[in-house]
């Protein structure tokens, strides 16, 4: 195995080797210091009441339900995001960047973060984009297949599977195999998810390049970062393909920037980083679980929101045309309730936790307003923004009206030429890569179980409920309209 000290060395990535821990040298050291953490927590407050669980929660999804360990980001129903304990104008303002006035964080500082829970260098930020680099060469029979897919299979699918293909290259499957003490573990593992995140973005390019346009993929730009050299086997500059404007010549590459890191992480709930914990609970490897969690993100109920969102505004825009009316306050609002009023959902508003605008579609928006200020379809995104929220309140059935992230994303990548809606989820997947990978290197750092909750069926509950007091049945008052 290759030490992970050693990296390509390029002029624009780094001047040399630094005095600093490499990524692998200070995860080994904080490894032991959070097992030591890990134990005292269950030895000294393990019998501590986390939370309680309601039939409610047992039948509605176990919504809310607290019983998950997830150290790479906490989401609060107010605040919003916090990744490591950074809020995200906190991790703007801190990050490395590709660009040093204003610019948008590098995806791969963020990795480091989630990883080690410190703040980077720039010279750790570009020892490490040098790494992923090095490691991004697909194994041989795996481009092969990805063209061998139907050209109308979901590039979702096509994302799921040719991770699997990649899954006879793990580093932690083989050493399971030959024998390894579970202390060790994190190190195999720690290779296989570095591994996958540095190739993502080919296997992306090939999904995107032979689905919607040539199937031609140039060589990785070991000169440039993550995102901009994922935005360059894509077939796109750092503008995109939209014409030059002048003072937004890395508009483009700062929008990926942008998207891979605000879609990396989102708490360990959410179906596709659950999906990968409990998968990789099991020893599954991380091509394995990495996969299981994809097949997640691929339904409208999760990452596939993302195309549908857009699809939806589309649709909402031409229906305002052909009725012949501009886009304003008023004929978005005849549209939104026209939308109600036909049995169907207004999709980017609501989410499971959050009770406030999602910090995230925030973030897009002030990218939106900073880059493409006069751009049509952000004017009715934005419109969109101001009408719908008080259209859901009077519509009375949204417990939170306020847009999330999938609201504005579609609008920024169809900007910039990447108008396959089809193929956004892909690119929420490569996002996704960064946390549920850092997590899963953290869960068998730690040691934690095979994850196996207990499950009951109706009838036990409904004998339960016959051996309660009727006190503990009586519904609690609800308070007062207007009560806080």
């Amino acid at each position: 195995m290759r030490t992970f000290a050693r990296f390509v060395r390029k002029p624009h990535l780094a001047r040399g080797f630094s005095s600093e821990a490499s990524l692998k040298e200070r995860l080994k050291q904080l490894i032991p210091q959070k097992r030591a953490e890990h134990t005292a927590i269950v030895k000294e407050y393990g019998h501590v009441t986390m939370d309680h669980v309601k039939i409610e929660q047992a039948y509605g999804g176990m919504r809310s339900l607290m019983c998950m360990i997830w150290e790479t980001s906490v989401l609060d129903a107010e605040e919003g995001i916090r990744f490591r304990g950074y809020t995200i104008p906190q991790l703007k303002a801190k990050l490395p960047k590709a660009l040093d006035q204003g610019g948008e964080p590098i995806p791969e500082a963020l990795l480091w973060l989630l990883l080690t829970g410190d703040i980077p260098s720039k010279e750790q930020t570009a020892t490490l984009t040098a790494e992923l680099h090095r490691r991004a060469p697909l194994p041989s029979h795996v481009e092969g297949l990805i063209r061998a897919y139907p050209k109308d299979m979901h590039p979702m699918t096509k994302l799921s599977s040719a991770v699997m293909a990649m899954q006879t290259d793990s580093k932690f499957q083989a050493a399971y195999d030959r024998g390894l003490h579970k202390n060790d573990y994190w190190e195999p593992l720690l290779e296989d998810a570095l591994n996958l995140i540095a190739r993502l973005p080919r296997v992306a390019a090939l999904i995107y390049r032979i689905g919607f346009h040539d199937g031609k993929v140039p060589a990785d730009d070991r000169s440039l970062d993550y995102s901009a050299n994922f935005n360059r086997l894509m077939g796109f500059g750092p503008n995109g393909r939209a014409p030059v404007k002048k003072g937004d010549e890395q508009g483009f590459d700062e929008l990926i920037r942008l998207y891979l890191t605000l879609h990396s992480d989102h708490e360990g709930g959410n179906v596709s980083a659950h999906t990968v914990h409990l998968v990789g609970s099991a020893l599954s490897d991380p091509y394995l679980a990495y996969a299981a969690g994809m097949n997640g993100l691929a339904g409208p109920l999760h990452g596939l929101a993302n195309q549908e969102v857009l699809k939806w505004t589309l649709e909402f825009q031409q229906a305002i045309k052909k009725a012949g009316k501009e886009v304003n306050e008023a004929s978005v609002a005849e549209q939104a309730w026209a939308t109600l009023k036909s049995g169907k959902v207004i999709p980017g508003f609501g989410h499971a936790v959050l009770r406030k605008t999602d910090p995230r579609y925030l973030m897009q928006r002030e990218f939106a307003l900073k880059h493409l200020p006069d751009d049509p379809l952000f004017k009715l995104v934005s419109t969109i923004f101001t009408v719908v929220p008080k259209v859901l309140k009077e519509h009375g059935k949204t417990k939170n009206p306020w847009p999330n992230v999938d609201a504005h994303s579609g609008c920024l990548l169809t900007y910039y030429g990447l108008s396959e809606y089809q193929f956004y989820t892909v690119l929420f997947g490569v996002s996704r890569a960064f946390g549920v990978m850092s997590q899963l290197f953290w869960d068998r750092a730690l040691g934690f179980p095979l994850e196996r909750p207990k499950s009951v069926n109706s009838e036990w509950i409904q004998n339960y409920i016959k051996t309660l007091p009727k006190e503990m049945l009586a519904k609690p008052e609800k308070p007062p309209a207007g009560a806080h």
